[in-house]
């Protein structure tokens, strides 16, 4: 904790001397973390988003602005110039090898460390192409933990990629069963912290452990609102670690962050999030996935959408296809009629919060025989809570369901409050 207290001082200083609003990732600040590195044989949790810096040509935005409503609904890498391509800065992975680290293994979570496997879809080890490491894949038929024989590759574990802050985004998960991990075998962690782009408000009901899952693993509010890098302080501060244990965890904080800054990523997070709208839309449109209804995997505009071959004519279809990142999407090649809400303000986004209009709407247009919601309990897994399956089916009013997790919200605020970083 002495560590985190003085980085966290080192981060305050450069904040009130620097004169950018850029907000700076925490893989960018080399001259803090590198001297931990010396000396040491170092494993990477990674995926795509793990690019490092500002060094992003031909496109329209820039990683850390303030999103506005010209720049929510462009797709992530879309050029501002058709002729001119769009080039990425490195990746952590290739900018620690140029500087002499010893990166001896990759971990690589959901979607896999390139990022092309589908939701859900399992992702064998392998080794990087490019560079000769190996990756050890965490979402593998073989392997959701690190075994012996992984946490014997290295030392330290470096932790760099985006999550978006919800408790059903299975990228902390992940970084938590590392840190059980390591916590065990005595490995260092040290998380770059990156903004959370739903990280300006916490809601949702808090997990009930008997729903605990793959898409689910901590009693934490459905969002929220913190960074990964302040959710590992809570893992460790709270005992959520396996068998109570602490890992020596150091968290390398933003610079130029605070929690009400609304941060454009540069790269889409996983597949199925394509631009700045469907991030802040995705904490209700998800829901979806544990019903009938699709939230338009395998088109252009996943979980901004919704429909169902059934359901009524509201003016607007589509089709989903085969496309990559949606291989075998929900009714496929079948057209769908339903909801488009690309035309919605990000204000008006921003003030929903967690919406489940979207899926009492959904109920109310589709045929009086659908079962609506699947018979798996993949719905209870995202929600963490029995009741709200059940209010829906009911019809009871929206609101009269958000306030049964109201104390929820309030209670999980002042929990998390000594881990936060970064103001409210």
């Amino acid at each position: 904790m002495k560590r985190l207290f003085f980085l966290s001082m080192l981060a305050s200083l450069a904040l009130s001397a620097s004169c950018s609003s850029r907000v700076v990732f925490g893989d960018e600040r080399f001259d803090v973390y590198l001297p931990l590195l010396e000396g040491q044989r170092v494993a990477i949790y990674s995926n795509p988003s793990g690019i490092v810096g500002d060094k992003v040509e031909g496109w329209c935005l820039k990683g850390g602005e303030e999103v506005t409503e010209a720049t929510a609904g462009i797709p992530f890498g879309q050029p501002s110039d058709p002729s001119v391509p769009v080039t990425y800065g490195p990746h952590l992975l290739d900018v620690l090898l140029e500087k002499g680290v010893n990166v001896s293994a990759i971990f690589s979570p959901e979607h896999g460390f390139r990022g092309a496997a589908d939701a859900g879809e399992l992702v064998s080890s392998s080794v990087d192409e490019k560079t000769g490491v190996p990756i050890l894949s965490l979402y593998s038929r073989h392997a959701m933990m690190p075994d012996e024989a992984d946490m014997d590759k290295f030392d330290v574990l470096l932790v760099d990629i985006q999550d978006v802050g919800l408790r059903y985004y299975t990228y902390y998960v992940t970084m938590q069963r590392l840190m059980d991990a390591c916590a065990a075998y005595g490995k260092k962690v040290i998380v770059l912290d990156r903004p959370n782009p739903n990280g300006f408000y916490v809601d949702g009901p808090i997990l009930d452990m008997k729903y605990k899952s793959g898409i689910g693993s901590l009693p934490i509010a459905m969002v929220h609102g913190m960074t990964l890098g302040e959710l590992a302080l809570m893992m460790n501060g709270e005992g959520w670690l396996r068998d109570s244990l602490k890992c020596d965890l150091t968290v390398i904080p933003c610079l130029n962050y605070d929690h009400q800054k609304r941060c454009t990523l540069i790269l889409p997070p996983s597949p199925n999030l394509k631009d700045m709208r469907s991030i802040y839309l995705y904490s209700s449109t998800c829901f979806f996935e544990g019903t009938e209804v699709t939230a338009g995997r395998g088109t252009q505009w996943p979980f901004e959408i919704y429909g169902h071959p059934a359901m009524e004519d509201r003016g607007f279809s589509f089709t989903p296809r085969s496309i990559p990142g949606a291989k075998k999407p929900r009714y496929m090649d079948q057209e769908c009629f339903g909801v488009d809400l690309r035309g919605k303000t990000l204000k008006e986004i921003w003030a929903e919060q967690v919406n489940l209009e979207y899926l009492a709407d959904a109920l109310a247009h589709m045929p009086a025989d659908s079962a609506f919601f699947m018979k798996r309990n993949h719905f209870e897994l995202q929600v963490g809570v029995p009741y709200v399956r059940e209010m829906i089916l009911e019809r009871r009013p929206v609101e009269e369901i958000r306030a049964m997790w109201k104390d929820d919200v309030a209670r999980f605020r002042e929990q998390r409050r000594p881990y936060l970083l970064y103001k409210e």
